[in-house]
C-alpha cells in the first residue's frame, strides 16, 4: 500500500520531526532525514513552531514557494538519491555538487527540475517523465 498522507498529515510530520530534533527526543529514521532537511532551512524554523503552521496558505501570487512543498520535494529527492531512481540521478547530483561546491545548491537545482516535472505531469495528466527530469538537471547552468 502506498503512503499518501493528507496535506495536514504531511505538514504535521515535518513539524513533529523538527520538534523532536529540537527537543532531542527519539525519532524514526524518516523523521531524522526530515529534520536534516529542515536544518538546512533556518528560514523555516520559526514557521514550523508557529501555531498556525497547519492552516497557513501560500499562493503563487505571493512569489514564494510553499515551505512545506519545498521541504517535501527535498525529502523526495533524498529518497531518489538513496536508491538512484530515476537511474543516473545520483551521478547528476554529484556533478552538480562538484560544480556548486556544496550539496544544498545542488539539491536546489534538482528541486527546481522535480517541481517542473511534477507540474508538467499534473498539467498533462500523465505520469512524471523521468528522462525529461534528468535532462532538466543536465541542462542546469
Amino acid at each position: 500500500m502506498l503512503f499518501n498522507p493528507s496535506r495536514d498529515q504531511a505538514r504535521q510530520f515535518l513539524i513533529e520531526a523538527w520538534r523532536k530534533r529540537c527537543e532531542g527526543v527519539p525519532a524514526s529514521a524518516l523523521e531524522m532525514i526530515a529534520a536534516d532537511v529542515v536544518a538546512m532551512h533556518p528560514e523555516y524554523h520559526a514557521l514550523l513552531a508557529a501555531p498556525d503552521a497547519l492552516r497557513r496558505e501560500w499562493t503563487p501570487e505571493e512569489g514564494v514557494m510553499n515551505p512545506f512543498l519545498h521541504l517535501s520535494l527535498h525529502l523526495a529527492i533524498a529518497e531518489q538519491l538513496s536508491i538512484d531512481q530515476p537511474p543516473g540521478i545520483r551521478a547528476l547530483f554529484e556533478s552538480r555538487r562538484s560544480r556548486h561546491g556544496n550539496a544544498h545548491d545542488a539539491l536546489h537545482d534538482i528541486l527546481d527540475c522535480l517541481g517542473e516535472t511534477l507540474w508538467r505531469a499534473q498539467r498533462e495528466r500523465r505520469p512524471p517523465d523521468g528522462e525529461a527530469y534528468l535532462d532538466c538537471i543536465r541542462r542546469k547552468r
